[in-house]
């Protein structure tokens, strides 16, 4: 059967941009086999319009908050709605890398040592924990953003001010973790409503050698290459593969999500977060993933659908008596 699938778009988020890229791919596959889909911005006339569409699902490709930590799951709950993705409790936790790391660490999961500052600690005071506890080759980054946002790799060590003072711009807690040097590698998992999970082949990830995948190079056409499957041992990509599934499930994840890693020369492995709605643009990881393992994109979004449909068929809609 068809469905009547709302896109979700944009919202004010620092992602916005790359969520409509992302939701535009996203509607234009789903209209090849769904009549009714409408892409609709987050933004204050949000409820009325889907109120008015009657969607049978949402599908929410929304990057950073307030979309993809919990805030519109809730309020789509609310709305006695069927989404796509990982519910509030999921999606908070996939967006705060500190408590998801909690949650790695006590599943067993392989993670880095950190430091975590307040949002308002004074940068004297959060220069000194960091110093004291890792010297200055570090990785800065807030807790609570996407798409390398506010990260700052500092692989020779240096000064750890203006690092931390722009991650504590986005307001939220910073982490500091020590730096690894290690190939980037990220797994995706599907986890469709009845069925049980499973992860794509891995994927490396090189850019230029002097440079990292940061917010231009993850976006801009050319500035990456994704090496599909990824060039690791047997055992390695075993345990990468192991390690996202268990990593999704730890933290409470449905439908999709992408686990990425730092895999060393010593084929050390640390997984660094877990992306509850990954991209979906051209330049994205998770669909290449799916590709190789015989998802085409169509049919990935519209199993993603479907699955969330299938959830959400029993639920109460809003202004049911």
């Amino acid at each position: 059967m068809e469905l009547r699938v709302a896109v979700l778009a944009g919202g004010g988020s620092p992602e916005a941009s790359v969520s409509r890229s992302s939701a535009g791919q996203v509607a234009a596959a789903l209209r090849a086999r769904h009549k009714d889909v409408l892409v609709l911005e987050l933004d204050a006339n949000l409820t009325a319009a889907l109120l008015e569409f009657a969607p049978d699902v949402v599908f929410p490709v929304l990057h950073g908050p307030p979309g993809e930590d919990g805030t519109v799951q809730g309020h789509l709950e609310m709305l006695g709605l069927p989404y796509v993705g990982s519910d509030v409790r999921g999606s908070a936790l996939g967006m705060d890398k500190h408590a998801s790391k909690a949650l790695f660490r006590a599943a067993g999961l392989p993670v880095l040592d950190e430091v975590a500052l307040a949002p308002d600690a004074g940068l004297d005071a959060a220069v000194a924990a960091v110093q004291e506890r890792f010297g200055s080759r570090v990785v800065v980054k807030p807790s609570r953003q996407g798409s390398a946002l506010g990260v700052t790799p500092l692989p020779n060590g240096g000064d750890l001010r203006a690092p931390i003072a722009a991650a504590q711009r986005f307001g939220d807690t910073v982490i500091v973790e020590p730096f690894v040097q290690g190939r980037e590698i990220t797994v995706g998992v599907l986890d469709l409503q009845g069925e049980a999970p499973q992860a794509w082949p891995a994927i490396e990830i090189v850019t230029a050698w002097d440079e990292w995948y940061d917010y231009e190079n993850r976006y801009t056409p050319g500035k990456s290459e994704h090496i599909i499957p990824a060039p690791l041992t047997d055992a390695v990509t075993a345990a990468v593969r192991r390690i996202a599934i268990a990593g999704h499930q730890a933290i409470g994840l449905r439908d999709l999500s992408r686990a990425d890693f730092l895999v060393t020369d010593l084929d050390d492995i640390w997984l660094l977060e877990i992306n509850t709605m990954p991209g979906m643009t051209p330049t994205s990881l998770y669909p290449d993933g799916a590709k190789v393992a015989g998802h085409g994109f169509e049919a990935l979004v519209d199993a993603l659908a479907r699955s969330a449909w299938r959830r959400g068929a029993s639920l109460p809609r809003a202004g049911s008596g």
